[in-house]
């Protein structure tokens, strides 16, 4: 069980998930996208700047002392990679996805952008949130905010996000990762930060 619940840890690290509600966009939109100037011009350079630009620097923060673990546990810890991943979030917002070029995944990015920010302001308050769960949050409304949005049935899809929000809880729990305020907060923070932006594009 132990393994199980760390694999899905991994799987489900927040690193993921920009990534992952990209991809999800563009396989439930009904618009018409080239798939290889997509792949070139959307997906890659997203891919790029929220994996791998991460990966990278996590390894530079780890030789250089400033964390010690991929989940940044310590409160310290956890405010350079949140430092990072809001600058990448914003040149992608900025540079890869601009407001005219697609609406709703923009509004996606800066939903994700004001979470970030929410759980970087709380750490200065020496509050902790569940970056698993605010993750899984913010990909879980998204997805209900499209279905809504282009009036499609994707019941079975928004289920199964749903179950895997149980599945994080659990391992981030079983883990003694997070206590069970955290876990409530992180998913709060994602779930509210997508409702914050749905006024301008819904």
């Amino acid at each position: 069980m132990r393994l199980f619940l760390k694999i899905v840890s991994y799987i489900s690290h927040p690193i993921f998930t920009p990534i992952f509600g990209t991809l999800l966009y563009f396989y439930l939109t009904p618009k018409y996208f080239n798939l290889s100037i997509l792949l070139a011009t959307t997906i890659a350079p997203i891919f790029i700047l929220t994996v791998i630009v991460p990966i990278i620097s996590y390894y530079i923060l780890k030789n250089t002392g400033k964390i010690n673990s991929i989940f940044a546990k310590d409160i310290k810890e956890r405010k350079y990679p949140f430092y990072i991943n809001i600058v990448l979030l914003f040149t992608v917002l900025l540079k890869v996805i601009p407001i005219n070029y697609n609406t709703e995944l923009y509004y996606y990015f800066l939903g994700l952008i004001i979470a970030y920010l929410t759980s970087l302001l709380l750490l200065f308050l020496n509050v902790k949130s569940s970056m698993h769960l605010m993750s899984i949050g913010y990909v879980l409304m998204f997805v209900i905010n499209l279905s809504i949005h282009f009036e499609i049935n994707i019941i079975i899809l928004i289920s199964t996000l749903t179950l895997a929000s149980g599945f994080i809880a659990s391992s981030r729990l079983y883990l003694k990762a997070h206590i069970k305020s955290e876990i409530i907060i992180g998913f709060c923070i994602g779930i509210i930060s997508q409702l914050l932006t749905i006024k301008f594009w819904l």
